[in-house]
This record gives structure tokens, sequence and C-alpha cells, in this order.
């Protein structure tokens, strides 16, 4: 028997993608609760800590309310900043609680705010299209996260790299590339998910 073929990178994403857009107006509100409920009890959201959240868009999981959580436990919040668009790098701008500017992908950004390094994070809050039972993340294809995050390739450690994603995004499995930078952990409706070190 044949073995079956793998979707293509491309093919999986708009798979997941169209599963995502799909969600009725009331799933996707009642997971977006449970899935603040689950993030709210991460003892990393403390006073002090550095903390990297993306400024959702579409229909990604909705992180307003995850924006004051962590400005409510009296963390440092960062949002991502895009600074290379031809070379797809992006640096962690502080969050003010300011209104954000829309950039050329229509992705809210921080007007001003002072910089911070990947290593000093104490957590990222991460976007993504899929995800497995390994780690593996599904990104949107340009790369940003992983170019920021290169230095955490093959090692643990700060920060702290957990998906914010909906359960319709999980995979039976994503092949890794590269230049593909693991998650420690996912969180969706159904509740945090950590992946075993020395993937």
């Amino acid at each position: 028997m044949p073995l079956e073929k793998r979707p293509s990178r491309p093919a999986l994403r708009r798979s997941l993608l169209a599963l995502r857009a799909a969600l009725a107006p009331a799933t996707r509100a009642a997971a977006q609760r449970r899935i603040h409920t689950h993030v709210a009890r991460l003892s990393v959201l403390r006073p002090g800590a550095a903390v990297g959240l993306y400024a959702s868009r579409g229909t990604e999981v909705a992180t307003e309310s995850l924006r004051a959580l962590a400005r409510s436990r009296r963390c440092r919040v960062y949002l991502p900043l895009i600074t290379d668009h031809r070379n797809c790098l992006m640096e962690f701008h502080a969050d003010h609680g300011r209104p954000l500017r829309r950039n050329r992908y229509q992705i809210g950004e921080p007007i001003s705010g002072r910089s911070i390094a990947a290593p000093a994070m104490t957590m990222v809050l991460m976007p993504l299209v899929g995800f497995d039972d390994a780690g593996n993340r599904l990104g949107n294809g340009a790369g940003y996260y992983d170019r920021w995050l290169a230095f955490r390739r093959d090692t643990r450690g700060a920060p702290l790299l957990v998906g914010v994603a909906f359960e319709c995004q999980r995979c039976a499995l994503i092949e890794p590339q590269a230049h593909d930078v693991p998650l420690d952990a996912v969180v969706t409706e159904n509740g945090l998910q950590v992946f075993a070190a020395g993937r």
C-alpha cells in the first residue's frame, strides 16, 4: 500500500486557516474565554516579568484581554514591531497601553517604546497557524519569529515560548525545517500542554 502523501506546508497552512476561520462566533468567543483563564493561571505572569504578546488580527486568538491581564499583573509587556520588511526582521518594543499603529499587514504595532533583546524576555505568547504534539509550530510563513528567536533553535531556556491557538489548529505532525524554533508549550481552550525537553 503506498504511503499517504503529506500535504505541503502551504497546503497545510491554507487548510488550518480555513478551519480557524470556520469557527462559529459563539464557539470562538467561548474558546477565547477559556484560553484567557488558562493563561491567567500561569505563574510566570508575575510583577516585573518581561512578557511578549502579539497584536492579534483576523481570526487569530484575540489578545486584547491577555494584554490587559499581563499589565494588571504588573508585567512588563512588549509587542512586536517589524523593522525590516524585506529581510523579515522584527523587534519587541515596550507596550505602554496606548493605541497601536497598523503596519502594512494591518498588524498593530507600538508607536514608541524601548526594545528588549529576546534572551531578556521571560515569556513570549506566540501566534501560530498550526502545532503538533512535539511542539513544532507552523507560522504564517515569513519567519519573523524564527529569525528573532534563532538563538533558541538547539537549546532550552529563556524566554519561555508558548503558542496560543484553538484546538482546531492541532496537527498530527508538522515536519520541522532547519530554521524552525519549537515551542515549549501551547495553550488552547483545552488547557496548557507542555512539550518534553530535548526534542
